[in-house]
């Protein structure tokens, strides 16, 4: 019984340090929880999200990033149009006003992983790196949730 308590509580603060690690800080702009759906074998494409908060007095741009298990790190738009979801990259960035958040979401403004040299496994952490046109560079960790999950919430649950 002790034993069981003991491994409930290392467990318990493991996750604890993974949720804290989902924010990072650039000067002014605060990044939260940044995210991956897991994806299939064969896989040549996944999504990541990330909210952007700025809270400075000057707006910025979110211009670009990379990570070492994609050739290329874009980001995109999603709208619909005549019923059909229309897909197009974002060209110059995503800018972040004083006082916005943007808000990089399934069905909106996200980031493309593309060319995948492995698949995105549950539980992983994938390194990454954005870059802003004024702050300059910060590393990021994108948690890995299943694939059907929702947000780094979701991580232990299907789909919606």
């Amino acid at each position: 019984m002790r034993l069981t308590a003991v491994l409930f509580g290392a467990l318990l603060g493991l996750f604890a340090g993974s949720a804290a690690a989902g924010d990072y800080t650039l000067g002014t702009l605060a990044i939260g929880q940044p995210w991956a759906r897991a994806t299939p074998r064969g896989a040549a494409v996944a999504g990541a999200y990330l909210t952007v908060t700025n809270k400075g007095p000057a707006a910025d741009r979110l211009i670009g990033g990379s990570t070492e298990i994609a050739n290329r790190f874009e980001f995109h738009s999603m709208t619909m149009e005549d019923g059909v979801a229309m897909m197009r990259p974002v060209e110059g960035g995503l800018e972040i006003k004083p006082g916005q958040t943007v808000e990089l979401q399934s069905g909106s403004f996200h980031v493309m992983l593309i060319g995948l040299k492995q698949p995105l496994l549950q539980g992983q952490q994938v390194k990454g790196t954005l870059q802003f046109e004024k702050a300059g560079k910060v590393n990021v960790e994108f948690a890995v949730v299943a694939i059907g999950a929702s947000g780094p919430a979701g991580a232990g649950q299907g789909g919606h």
